[in-house]
């Protein structure tokens, strides 16, 4: 469970409102897909989330708790997977995926039984002992989804995590993020790709200069829209300079 409530952040000493005044709760069980044009707060959003900024104003629970007052509790039940993933290069994959265990407090056996699962599922098995800084960013951003999955948190916040992947991958990633959520899990996450966002999502949220504009099912955003449309279309339409 993810809730946001009239959540505020500003830059430039308060002359640019990145997040206006933002309101909404993603239960347990659903796809919230996030989307929005370039600068419309979408990633300072998801930061505020995970705790990496602090909003001016307004409060986020995770799961019931506080991320301010209760950061670490938030945390321990939080996977966040950024747009551009960075990562201690110098470790091999391998080495980043048991760090990230130790982190969490993943059981020695059953970090063994979900890294090699996923390390297998997204072709990285062979190149597991090499370093980090000897892949593409396509791996990267595949040894850090494993590391995100190898924990098995209640909550998944991912930054566009479709950016880089082949399809195969993609398809995976996919697979397991509807599993969690059917597992009664939560999944919050941003994307570019409407095709994604409109066969994938059970709700969808589009902010625009900061400040919601539309929430809802598909369903629901048409009916918003006045007319059966592509989620493309409702998007245009919505966010027009």
């Amino acid at each position: 469970m993810i809730e946001l409530r009239n959540v505020c952040k500003s830059y430039n000493k308060g002359l640019l409102r990145a997040v206006d005044d933002l309101t909404l709760a993603v239960p347990p069980g659903e796809i919230f897909g996030f989307l929005g044009p370039n600068g419309a707060g979408k990633t300072t959003t998801i930061k505020m989330i995970v705790g990496i900024l602090a909003p001016d104003s307004g409060s986020i629970a995770i799961e019931g708790r506080d991320n301010r007052s209760e950061p670490l509790a938030c945390k321990a039940v939080t996977a966040f997977v950024p747009d551009e993933p960075e990562i201690y290069e110098r470790l091999t994959g391998l080495e980043y995926l048991n760090f990230i265990g130790d982190v969490y407090g993943v059981p020695a056996g059953l970090r063994a039984e979900r890294a090699g699962r996923w390390l297998d599922k997204f072709e990285l098995s062979a190149v597991a002992g090499d370093p980090i800084q000897t892949y593409s960013h396509g791996m990267r951003q595949k040894i850090v989804l494993s590391g995100a999955l190898l924990v098995e948190p209640k909550v998944f916040v991912l930054d566009e995590p479709l950016t880089g992947l082949d399809p195969r991958s993609a398809h995976h990633l996919k697979e397991a993020m509807r599993g969690h959520c059917d597992r009664g899990g939560t999944l919050f996450f941003s994307t570019h790709v409407m095709e994604v966002a409109e066969k994938f999502c059970d709700r969808i949220a589009i902010i625009h200069k900061g400040r919601l504009i539309a929430c809802g099912s598909l369903d629901e955003l048409r009916r918003q829209a006045g007319e059966s449309q592509s989620l493309e279309n409702i998007f245009l339409e919505l966010t027009e300079p």
